[in-house]
This record gives C-alpha cells, structure tokens and sequence, in this order.
C-alpha cells in the first residue's frame, strides 16, 4: 500500500507543478511543502487495517486485523454472538467473537442479518482463543454483511450432502469442506508438477487443444466445426472425382479447411519441441468423446505429458517415479490438514499409503509375467473376476490392473512391453520379440490402477509409416511428425499422467467427478 501511495503522490505532484510553471520560485516552493503536507494527511487517515486469511493466523496480533469470507454458522447468547466465517484457506475458519458491550449500534444491527452462506467483512484484534479448536480468535469490534443469503432458498443447509447431489450445484460445492479440501490439495498438486520439471531442466510447453491429428488413433475424438449443423440441408457436401455429392460433409469449407478436432494428448506436439530443447513437458486440458459412465472417466480432463530426447522407456520410468515420489512428499507437507480431513472421512489409511509411495521402490513386471500372475490367481476361483478370460493381447480392465498392485506387488508397479496390437501407432516395435510388443509401460498404483501410460517412441521412419499404414492412418495428416524422423531423429521416450486420477490417488476420494471443478461426462456439460 506504502507503494502505490507513493506512486500517486508522485503523479498528482509532477501534476501540480506542471499547472506552476509560470508560477514564482517562491510560489512553486510553497506549493511543493502544502503538497507534500496534503499527501501525508491523506495517506494517515486512509491507513488501511490489514486482511488475514483464516490459514495465516495462528498467533494474536499486534493490532486490528480484517477478515473477510462466508458464514458457516452464527450463534448467539445473552451477551455475546460467535460467528464462524471461513475464507476457503483451511478447513476451519475463523470464530469471530462478538460482545454486545464493545461493539457499534451499526454492527448491533448487522448481526441480525447473518445467515449460514452470507459474505461479511469482519474486524478486531488477533487474541488466544478461550476454547480448545483454535489457538486463536478474533474480538470483533465491527461486522458487515456484504452479500446476504437468503436461509430458506440456500442449497447448502448446515448438514452432510452426497457428492452426488453436491455435483447438481457445482457453482457452490467449493463451499463445502470435501470439494474446498479437494481444490486446495489439487492446487498444491499442480504447483509440485511444475516445481519437479522446472527444478529438473524441463521446459514447459502448451499444446495445441485443437488438432487434425488423432494421437491415440482411437478416433474417441470431439470434432470442431462452425458449418451450420441446425440447417443440416445446407452443408456443403464432398464430392467424388466425376462431381458426384458424396454422404459425408466438405470439410475444404469448414473454418479449418479439414476436419479438426479436440486433442485427445499434447504429446505429438511436445515432441517436436523434445526434438530440439531436450526435455519438455505439457500440463493442459485434453478432451475425449468415449462414452463412458464409469468413476475413473472424464470427457475432459488434464494431462501431464513429458518427453524426453535421447531416453528409452527405463528413462521414462525412472522419471515418472521420481516426479510421482517428488509430488506426493509435498503434498505431505503442505496439505497435512486436509490430508488428515481426508483421512478421517475417505481413506482410513490414507497417510500409510502415500508414505509408502514416498518411502518403497516401484515394482517393475513385464507383461508376459503379469499375464501369467493374472492366470495362475484367476484359476483358484474364476467366478470372483468379473473379466476372467485372460491371455496374451488381453488389454487389462481395472480389476486386474488393481489385483496386480494391491495383492501381487503390494505397491506401485510398471507393467511393460505390451501387445503392439492393443497399444498406439507411436510406440517403438520391440526388436528382441520380432515387434510383437512394444516398448510400452503403464504405472499401476493400489486404489486406483492405471495412472501413468507411457513408452519410447518408434524413432525409425520406415517402421511408422509401415505401422500407420496398417492402421489406415492418412500420412498426409502427420507429415510434420513424420519429418522429425526425416531431420535428425533421436531415441525419444515420454509418458502421460492423469492429473484427475492422481487427485482422486491423493486425496481418496472414489469418484473422479469430485477432483475437477466441473466434471464434463457423457449426458452432462452442465455449468
């Protein structure tokens, strides 16, 4: 404040005294000092208390303090009311204690209008709590009410909702200590993926959200396009070689001039720049239209994609445990409170499960090998598998993913070299097998199964154009991906983790609905 003061003092002045240029050197002196009196009164009596978070304080303070956020709950007695606000910084809040006998008329008057849910500015003195919750509270002297909030329609009751209802109003479940503990912790999250890559030498890049290409060739995509689909009779329509109108949509008219689409990955963009920088790493938004209802799906979600130049997939898997080790000690240590909330209501063993990621190695298994753990486990009883028939190309569903780290291995584990036939077009053949597998892994963690998916990439060019033609894919789409096979290839490797699914690891909760702030699923892009 101090500054910005100063900052307008020192215009308002350079603007008086451009007015008295033809004003004496007397004159211009005496109004320099009635100036320069002027400000420093002005700065005095607009001296502004200072705002704390409910997160901040911790200890009485020196003098008035303002706190400002919404009402959790208000109670009131024959001399004094206690008002509980929270500001979204912690679990907690702050217990604002207001005594009738040293508080205005005014703030008298505005105690009447407090509500759970309403916005109030709060002032006074830091001082040690008399009770045992806190180690401090504030002594009010004077309350507002910014924003009333009318009790009778207010969704959010003083009591517990189903997550499920509380994604009905996702414009007020942050208010709610679940969802507020949820986007604290995927905050912190965030800022630790930046901090191991930025600390690591990385350089973080953003990708296209909007692309001809399809990375996972699974054609799952969103497609973008401003033709008039609300007049269906006037899209232009392709035409053969002869002219004849053929049953799909001329493209060469769209915005794009072809069909274009929503990334499914950021990863065949990072690779151009892996290819000259080194190691990079994208952290964005990527979208896919696979219709699926389940607890561990998303339509949209994030991806935290690095790639790496002159690695293999062991390189890819050593970074990916220690960025995964790296991340999760610091939510350890920032997050403890809402961890410990987590704890508490989600996941009882919340705490020995990230300490184990901390703490122990990752387990590595081919897939051959857990092909045949899965065998040998499901012939004891093949009815407690909902997907018993398992054998080499199977691609593994949840239950197999989650037997093999929470009961084989009792920890996180790689499963490499997979199937060529169940894995993407990019994925380096493996020599050693004839390219029946290749060079692929997928990060199992207990609780959850997959949450990293990753490989070297095919850095020969014969071999992937040969490998997209059988999968039909037009090189024409992919010729500037191409080109870095043509231009100095390198062996290159990367992975992408699920930022949701490491949300919902972290945290414990089940659904991964609750670990975005507006989960976009099949038959809801509500909000």
């Amino acid at each position: 404040m101090s500054y910005l003061r100063a900052m307008a003092n020192s215009l308002l002045m350079a603007a008086l005294l451009s007015r008295a240029r033809s004003f004496t050197p007397t004159s211009r002196l005496a109004l320099r000092v009635a100036g320069t009196q002027l400000f420093q009164s002005t700065a005095t009596a607009q001296e502004v208390v200072p705002r704390v978070k409910a997160a901040e304080a911790n200890k009485p303070s020196d003098g008035p303090v303002t706190v400002k956020g919404w009402v959790r709950t208000l109670r009131k007695q024959k001399t004094l009311a206690f008002v509980e606000v929270n500001d979204g910084s912690n679990l907690g809040g702050i217990q604002c204690v207001l005594p009738f006998d040293s508080i205005d008329e005014a703030t008298k008057s505005e105690i009447d209008k407090i509500t759970t849910g309403c916005s109030v500015q709060v002032q006074g003195p830091l001082v040690e709590s008399q009770g045992g919750k806190q180690k401090v509270e504030l002594a009010a002297t004077s309350l507002r009410v910014i924003g009333e909030c009318p009790g009778e329609t207010y969704p959010l009751a003083k009591k517990r909702h189903s997550l499920e209802y509380l994604r009905t109003i996702a414009h007020l479940r942050p208010r709610t200590n679940t969802i507020a503990a949820v986007a604290r912790v995927r905050s912190a999250l965030a800022g630790g993926i930046h901090s191991f890559f930025q600390k690591s030498g990385f350089v973080y890049l953003q990708t296209p959200l909007i692309t001809a290409s399809d990375c996972e060739g699974a054609g799952e995509m969103f497609r973008v396009t401003t033709l008039d689909l609300d007049n269906i009779s006037n899209i232009p329509k392709a035409t053969d070689e002869e002219g004849k109108a053929l049953d799909t949509a001329d493209y060469g008219q769209d915005f794009f001039d072809k069909p274009a689409y929503l990334t499914v990955s950021g990863q065949l963009g990072a690779e151009t720049h892996a290819c000259a920088l080194g190691d990079v790493y994208t952290f964005g938004p990527t979208f896919r239209a696979e219709n699926s209802q389940t607890t561990r799906h998303l339509a949209e979600f994030n991806m935290v994609e690095p790639e790496m130049a002159f690695a293999d997939l062991d390189a890819a898997m050593d970074n990916a445990e220690s960025m995964l080790k790296y991340v999760v000690g610091h939510i350890v240590d920032s997050c403890q409170e809402d961890l410990a909330f987590f704890g508490k209501f989600y996941d009882k063993g919340l705490k020995q499960k990230l300490d184990k990621v901390i703490s122990q190695p990752f387990a590595r298994c081919s897939y051959r090998d857990a092909i045949s753990y899965l065998q040998e486990e499901i012939a004891k009883d093949p009815s407690k598998w909902q997907f018993p028939e398992v054998e080499f190309g199977t691609d593994l569903a949840t239950e197999h993913e989650r037997w093999l780290a929470e009961s084989k291995f009792d920890s996180c584990v790689f499963i490499y070299n997979y199937p060529k036939i169940i894995k993407a077009f990019y994925m380096r053949d493996n020599d050693e097998d004839g390219g029946e597998t290749v060079n692929a892994m997928d990060l199992l963690v207990p609780g959850v199964g997959e949450m990293v998916g990753g490989s070297q990439r095919e850095e020969r060019l014969d071999v992937l154009e040969a490998k997209m033609a059988e999968l039909d894919l037009d090189p024409v789409d992919y010729w500037w991906y191409l080109d870095l096979r043509r231009f100095g290839s390198v062996p290159h490797a990367g992975y992408g983790l699920g930022f949701e699914r490491l949300v919902t690891y972290v945290t414990g909760i089940e659904n991964i609905r609750e670990a975005i702030a507006f989960p976009r699923y099949p038959g809801n892009a509500e909000f």
